[in-house]
């Protein structure tokens, strides 16, 4: 404290600071960055633990015996669906009757605001099929939900089968103390959002649904299943929901728990787990885990179906069957037992999951990098932001702002809004109408903020650059503190490439280089390296051409995103994050 009150210290501090202040900014950098890659060394790590005494033990006997006959099942199923050309709801709601399963239908459509060219559809209409099985041994005040999605093709026959099988089985049981939903939706996500919408009497989406005739009590956990082959090697866990929502570690630490009672190989981004953490190839094994887990939180979407559960507070997750490490096998028996321990687990809550982490980070399944562990690395680099703040008077920058901020709201308003024009002046689908006006919105802003200063009072002085900068760096500060607290890796990877531009951009240096330097650190092209760096880490490298056609269509995948589920990482860049990137540009060209 003594240094802060003397003025004389205060002074030989603040005098320090100045005079070390670009220095200082390097260090605290790569500190970041450093702490960052370090979150993946074992030693830095926390070994996961069950939190909720409830499901502390995982001594109970699954006794689930139906794995085969719940294939042939599945068989029966993809025949039916491949019969009716769809979902085949009356065979659907005839075999969970016969399981003795309270059944209800709703049906849903939705028209997208331009057509989804990755599954080739734009006007979706479908049906949900779900079931309740009545708790015997409560009141029927809350519920669990078992889900499997409807896909085209031969694509997750096996989980309808299964879910079936274990619809059966449940039944048989005297034990359970909540309601137990078990759904097969349809179109994926859009038929997911169209149940849950119905389920809570909520609509954010403008979708167009049918009312529920049956609802069971406020539903605690979901789990989403996905299995495409008779044959399972390993069952992944998929994590990541819509906004990078997460649910509580204790879900995951459920799964984990039961794969290692039961024997079943376990893996989290798809990458099994090692042993040998202090070499080198086991760190690289556990940096590319958990990097995975950071690039698809930041993207904002939905993983799997459990992702649009989270938005309600539900606790969700999806169990993803994977058939590629041939030396292993597991059966349907044996998943079906997995499923029945964790269900028979979380039937025992008395309460919501919430003593264990909702914000982490996982380099494997057995560890964890907690919010305390992680956000010191945010923080290196967003002190940057505050050590390189400029002191000036006082002098009006509203132009600027205001201008950088409706180039924003016509990148996020103009491309669905004008798709019907462009297709009828130049030869371009609908989709490819609206990522091409984004680009082309986006590009067009390059030019418009940096001669803004032109009409301010304090046009051609150094304050008023400086005031800008002041300005741009708190509103950046501010910016990524808020998206790190929300979504960790989005706001990391913002900071990365963000913060070196705001803290050494200025009117003085050298234009060509630092214009490049600016692009290449622009949310566009951060967007595009990430893009082929997802493809490095899955082990599924690509061309420039192939990545560029991947670029594409993430943009338009974002922009369907927030208009159909809510995803809010497309407005985020677009009204927020490039018009603070504009204001960088106009300082750069202050003259």
């Amino acid at each position: 404290m003594g240094l802060l009150s003397d003025p004389n210290r205060r002074r030989a501090l603040i005098s320090m600071l100045t005079r070390l202040n670009a220095p200082i900014c390097v260090v605290c950098y790569f500190a970041g960055v450093a702490w960052f890659m370090g979150l993946a060394f074992e030693p830095f790590t926390l070994r996961t633990y069950m939190s909720e005494n409830a499901m502390g033990s995982t001594m109970v006997e699954e006794r689930f015996p139906a794995g085969e006959r719940a294939l042939a099942t599945g068989r029966e199923f993809a025949a039916h669906k491949k019969k009716v050309g769809g979902m085949p709801v009356d065979w659907l709601v005839k075999n969970m009757q016969d399981r003795g399963l309270e059944v209800f239908t709703q049906s849903f459509s939705r028209t997208l605001p331009f057509p989804d060219e990755n599954k080739e559809r734009y006007i979706v209409k479908g049906t949900n099929v779900y079931g309740i099985l009545r708790a015997p041994r409560a009141p029927r005040t809350e519920a669990l939900v078992l889900s499997a999605p409807c896909s085209p093709g031969d694509n997750n026959n096996q989980a309808v089968g299964l879910l079936l099988g274990l619809a059966q089985y449940f039944r048989n049981q005297i034990y359970w103390a909540k309601d137990i939903i078990f759904l097969v939706n349809e179109h994926d996500l859009i038929g997911m959002q169209a149940w849950l919408e119905g389920y809570h009497h909520t609509n954010t989406t403008g979708m167009s649904w049918s009312p529920l005739q049956g609802r069971g009590g406020s539903i605690q956990a979901a789990l989403s299943l996905e299995l495409s082959s008779d044959v399972i090697t390993s069952l992944d866990l998929v994590l990541e929901g819509l906004n990078g929502q997460l649910p509580n570690l204790d879900l995951a630490n459920l799964f984990y728990a039961f794969c290692q009672k039961i024997g079943v190989l376990c893996t989290i981004q798809g990458k099994l787990q090692r042993n040998d953490w202090d070499s080198v190839s086991g760190y690289s094994h556990a940096v590319q885990t958990m990097m995975l887990m950071v690039m698809k939180q930041a993207s904002g979407r939905p993983w799997g179906d459990h992702g649009l559960f989270l938005r309600y507070h539900i606790e969700a997750a999806t169990i993803k069957g994977v058939n590629s490490f041939r030396q292993y096998k597991t059966d349907a028996t044996t998943i079906g037992r997995l499923l029945e321990g964790m269900y028979r687990k979380l039937n025992n809550l008395l309460e919501r999951l919430h003593q264990s982490y909702f914000f982490y980070l996982m380099p494997s399944l057995s560890h964890f990098v907690s919010i305390g562990y992680y956000m010191p690395a945010f923080g290196l680099l967003a002190v940057i932001l505050l050590l390189r703040q400029s002191s000036p008077g006082v002098l009006s920058v509203l132009t600027p702002l205001v201008i950088s901020h409706l180039t924003g709201v016509a990148l996020y308003a103009l491309p669905i809004r004008f798709q019907e024009t462009a297709v009828e002046h130049f030869p371009v689908s609908e989709t490819e109408a609206v990522v091409l006006t984004a680009i082309a919105i986006y590009t067009a802003g390059l030019a418009l903020p940096h001669n803004t200063h032109r009409l301010l009072s304090g046009e051609g002085t150094e304050q008023g650059w400086r005031v800008l900068k002041l300005v741009a760096v708190l509103y950046l500060a501010v910016l990524l503190g808020c998206t790190a607290l929300i979504n960790f890796s989005l706001g990391f990877i913002l900071a990365l490439t963000l913060v070196p531009l705001a803290a050494f951009v200025t009117p003085h240096v050298p234009k060509v280089l630092s214009a490049f330097i600016l692009v290449i650190l622009s949310p566009a092209c951060t967007l595009l390296f990430s893009v082929f760096f997802f493809q490095e880490l899955q082990d599924m490298p690509v061309s420039f051409q192939d990545g560029w056609l991947l670029f594409l269509s993430v943009i338009s995948q974002g922009i369907l995103d927030h208009s159909l589920y809510g995803s809010l990482v497309y407005p985020l860049i677009a009204l927020l994050v490039f018009p603070c990137w504009l204001l960088f540009w106009n300082i750069l060209f202050w003259k």
